[in-house]
């Protein structure tokens, strides 16, 4: 059987076994998917140091044919992201991000964008931490991705809120991250794309909360 080869950030790791994990990846080219490290808690295995979460790496697996669980075969990191596992507001901010893409997305299917999307965003985060409308950015051009971009003018949203909307659907992160926005702006919006996630998902997203406060913090230091 043939072996692949594609790059992907880690989403996610969870043990198999004693010895084994299993890693959940978003891919430029196959969406989210999952491949065993084999022995990769073993002291010598040559996955070791290279598979923890949001890791940008390059990976070849062979596919399974029973299942959507494929075998990990080499890694090579490509960025470790770190300043993530050193401040737990940034951690929550990532966190949240991939617990968003896991829940509006399915495995195996490609995400035009996503991929893009989440290295910025966590090369973003790496070299600072998100403010509110970085997190609220990540939203608006997620949702715009997958279609369901939301419509300030349908809602009860005001002129200006609904014109940094239409701005965080284009805007790098490193630019979000320095809009000025009042904190009644700032409310409307996380209220109108709650909106649209409570929609979709049909439960609040999870981490939403901590993700915000975490940004917020940031903008009260000035």
């Amino acid at each position: 059987m043939s072996v692949e080869r594609t790059r992907g950030i880690v989403l996610r790791v969870r043990a198999l076994t004693e010895t084994s994990l299993i890693v959940h990846w978003l891919t430029p080219d196959q969406g989210r998917m999952s491949t065993v490290a084999k022995g990769a808690k073993r002291p010598k295995s040559p996955f070791r140091g290279k598979l923890d979460l949001f890791y940008s790496c390059d990976l070849s697996y062979q596919r399974s044919r029973r299942s959507d669980l494929h075998t990990l075969r080499e890694v090579a990191l490509r960025e470790a992201n770190s300043a993530l596992r050193i401040d737990i507001n940034r951690l929550r901010q990532a966190a949240y991000a991939a617990m968003l893409i896991e829940a509006l997305s399915e495995v195996g299917t490609p995400l035009p964008g996503f991929y893009e999307l989440m290295t910025e965003y966590l090369q973003h985060l790496h070299s600072g931490s998100a403010r509110p409308l970085v997190v609220l950015g990540f939203e608006v051009r997620l949702l715009d991705a997958l279609g369901l971009s939301p419509s300030p003018e349908t809602g009860s949203t005001s002129a200006g809120a609904g014109q940094i909307i239409s701005f965080l659907q284009r805007a790098p992160f490193q630019v979000a991250g320095r809009l000025e926005a009042s904190a009644s702006q700032r409310k409307e919006i996380q209220f109108l794309l709650g909106s649209v996630l409570l929609q979709h998902l049909g439960r609040p997203p999870r981490g939403r909360e901590l993700a915000l406060d975490a940004g917020a913090g940031e903008v009260a230091g000035g």
